[in-house]
């Protein structure tokens, strides 16, 4: 374990430096873990990339995964549970992953992905026996638990973000949210400066393969004890909250709102004064719902937008969104805003636009295995876009106002209508479809199969193109509602304009 724990281990050998649902660990038993782990991977063959995938529902040994492999100079590669097998097959492969780590509920699809990749050494917790899968406390009983030498080099993680064409691309870990450096005592070094590690215990509530609730864990490695919460539940939320008396986290906007639709008696039951800042991410808030979370946690918000390729380029505290009511906030370096037109020409503030950003640094968005990609993410070095339109107000305070790419956010997560067409249209009865985000009160969008029928007389019910999708696809990235209409506004040149389509369908203007 790194230098950061020996003191704490001095002192406070069997305090609790990490909970999950199901069990706790001392910060003794945290070391020796992380040790093991980390040697292991050490002396792994992992290729020259020295990737591993952790592809798991949160848990204790998600989090000792992903930090015994970056102590153990490896790149951990976060898959998304909800993956069905082909979905985990490719990112294993296009990752180049050497090492896969799986928990009870993914262990199946797991092995027959890395059957599929040949990727050789499967790890797995609570897991029943299967051939081809090594059990997580046998393996960490095979290492050696002395301190992993410090100047093994950290590396980012690879993240895998769709793209509208529906196929994921995978992103490292950008420098912005990255410690970095060439030892773990560098990184550890790095990690003190986030804005997190002034204060006490964190709390996830977001799956761990999202870039908040991944960079969140990593708390653990300066010694900040971390709860880590399974699936989301409103109340079980204040309930660690006021059992662990947790000061930080991270949440998205679906979090809130299903925090703030518990009734008031029970909101009044728990003690949420503990809780000095939380980071929300992954959508653009609502209005009504932000304020409302100031009312009552208070002004302890921090508002980040921005891009797992990118990390975060706009930040708001809670003072400055109640003066810039909606804002995102202001640039953070190395980032600056502008807003463009169609034609790339700068325009003044307050005008709507397509909103770009300029990384000083030259790195902008960066697919290391799309070269193509790269380019296209990047009009110019260091410029790019993440789809959305917006304006900057005279104080330099951003505002979003809709959204230039065809990408929905439901619930925070991203999700690329390509991915559902592709499959829709294969339909005997679909003639065309095209999927579109459409308003919903606690996810702020949802996914709409609009389609055209083959045989008009005889369409196709939602149940059959529902059960047609998911057997084909994991199922958040599948459309909540269908309907079937008569046109899909294409152009001569057979494209849908999205934004149009969605207007129109909102309006009720749509045959």
């Amino acid at each position: 374990m790194p230098k950061f724990t020996k003191e704490i281990i001095q002192t406070s050998p069997n305090a609790t430096g990490l909970t999950d649902p199901n069990s706790s660990y001392s910060w003794s038993e945290i070391d020796e873990i992380l040790n093991r782990c980390a040697n292991l991977i050490l002396d792994s063959s992992l290729g020259k990339k020295r990737r591993v995938a952790v592809f798991a529902e949160n848990a204790a040994q998600t989090a000792f995964a992903h930090l015994g492999a970056l102590i153990g100079g490896a790149s951990s590669v976060p898959v998304n549970f909800h993956l069905k097998t082909e979905e985990a097959a490719y990112i294993l492969e296009d990752s180049e992953t050497e090492l896969l780590f799986v928990g009870p509920e993914t262990v199946e699809r797991g092995l027959l992905a890395a059957r599929q990749t040949g990727v050789k050494q499967v790890i797995g917790w609570q897991c029943e026996a299967s051939e081809g899968l090594l059990d997580w406390d046998e393996w960490l009983a095979s290492g050696s638990s002395d301190d992993p030498p410090d100047e093994v080099t950290p590396l980012p993680n690879l993240l895998y973000t769709s793209g509208t064409t529906g196929q994921p691309k995978g992103t490292e870990l950008p420098p912005t949210m990255f410690a970095g450096g060439s030892s773990m005592s560098d990184h550890i070094e790095g990690l003190r400066r986030s804005g997190f590690a002034e204060f006490g215990t964190h709390l996830v509530v977001g799956p761990m393969y999202h870039t908040g609730p991944l960079s969140g864990m990593r708390l653990l490695a300066l010694g900040i004890p971390s709860v880590i919460l399974g699936q989301f539940d409103a109340e079980t939320t204040l309930a660690a909250i006021q059992q662990h008396k947790t000061e930080t986290s991270v949440m998205v906007p679906t979090h809130f709102v299903r925090l703030l639709a518990l009734p008031d008696e029970t909101k009044d039951k728990y003690d949420i004064s503990s809780m000095k800042l939380a980071a929300h991410t992954g959508a653009k808030c609502p209005v009504d719902v932000m304020r409302s979370m100031i009312e009552w946690w208070g002004p302890i918000f921090r508002d980040a937008y921005g891009a797992s390729e990118v990390g975060t380029v706009c930040a708001i505290t809670s003072e400055e969104w109640l003066e810039h009511e909606g804002s995102v906030g202001r640039t953070i370096p190395p980032f600056s805003a502008l807003v463009l037109d169609d034609e790339f020409n700068t325009l003044p503030p307050n005008t709507e636009g397509r909103l770009f950003f300029r990384d000083a640094t030259g790195r902008g968005i960066v697919y290391p295995n799309d070269t193509e990609k790269t380019v296209l993410a990047n009009p110019e070095p260091g410029l790019f876009t993440l789809g959305e339109i917006g304006y900057i107000d005279n104080d330099g305070y951003v505002f979003i106002t809709d959204r230039h790419s065809d990408m929905v956010v439901s619930g925070g997560v991203n999700i690329y209508p390509a991915e559902a067409e592709q499959i829709l249209i294969e339909h005997p009865d679909v003639a065309d479809v095209g999927c579109i985000g459409i308003p919903h009160p606690d996810l702020g969008e949802e996914l709409k199969a609009l389609v055209i029928a083959t045989n008009p007389d005889t369409p196709p019910s939602s149940d059959d193109l529902s059960h047609w999708l998911k057997d084909r696809l994991t199922h958040y990235k599948c459309p909540r509602s269908y309907e079937i209409v008569n046109s899909l506004l294409r152009n001569t040149m057979g494209k849908i304009n999205k934004r149009t389509l969605r207007d129109t369908y909102l309006d009720g203007r749509l045959d």
